[in-house]
């Protein structure tokens, strides 16, 4: 992984990665938060800083902790290093925990023209190409972008419980993270946004900008249903 110290701030923009982890997973049924549920023998956040790890250019990655975590240094020991940050100045939502998380890259000498890599982390199954794939389409990008898959699926819109109305699918896709953006433009977007977003690109497209969709796997999957977690645990014991 390339150290910040390889870059000259203010000439060549650096990447950075920021990784939320602040939640507690009510939707997935855990005990505790589901970031630290092992799968395939690790925590899950761990498949997903070791992907992170192995994309080449990365100044820094920096996971954001609610204040009161005390389980992330037991858990993964192994992150650690110039480039490994934590900072536990996460809130009540994943907007602010992101937008905070800015605002402890700038601390940490990253400018507002550097880019930022917002990702899941139960998004476990990350493959390093697939990030190397969103950097090099994002960065001459006016934008940025995020991983995305079309839609696939038939949609339904619902009403108490029966189909209403079948919506089409042209044009669709599955939001999926890294999501990349340019702090100058992410901070600002977050904050007129407000709490309800849940995803980087909504709040870039309030202010009228459109993202780029870069097409990814399925496999990118948000572990988030209870179901998932078998389902993660499969993938990744097949992996090499």
């Amino acid at each position: 992984m390339m150290s910040q110290n390889n870059y000259t701030v203010g000439v060549q923009p650096r990447c950075y990665a920021l990784v939320p982890a602040a939640g507690i997973g009510s939707r997935s049924g855990a005990e505790g938060p589901k970031q630290y549920v092992a799968l395939a023998g690790r925590p899950m956040m761990a498949h997903t800083l070791s992907a992170l790890a192995q994309v080449p250019g990365l100044a820094a990655t920096l996971v954001v902790l609610a204040p009161d975590d005390n389980m992330f240094e037991a858990a993964l020991p192994e992150f650690v290093g110039e480039t490994s940050w934590l900072a536990r100045c996460g809130g009540a939502s994943r907007a602010e925990t992101v937008a905070n998380g800015l605002r402890e890259l700038l601390a940490r000498g990253a400018q507002p023209h550097d880019w930022v890599l917002v990702h899941d982390a139960a998004r476990c199954l990350l493959r390093p190409e697939w990030v190397e794939r969103l950097i090099k389409a994002c960065e001459v990008d006016e934008v940025g972008g995020l991983l995305a898959q079309p839609l696939a699926d038939t949609l339904k819109a619902s009403n108490q419980g029966r189909v209403a109305s079948t919506i089409s699918r042209a044009e669709k896709w599955a939001a999926q993270t890294p999501q990349m953006f340019r702090l100058g433009l992410l901070i600002p977007a977050l904050a007129h946004a407000g709490e309800s977003i849940t995803d980087e690109a909504s709040a870039v497209e309030a202010l009228g900008h459109s993202p780029l969709l870069v097409e990814c796997s399925i496999e990118n999957f948000k572990v988030t249903w209870p179901e998932d977690f078998a389902l993660a645990e499969r993938l990744l014991s097949t992996r090499s």
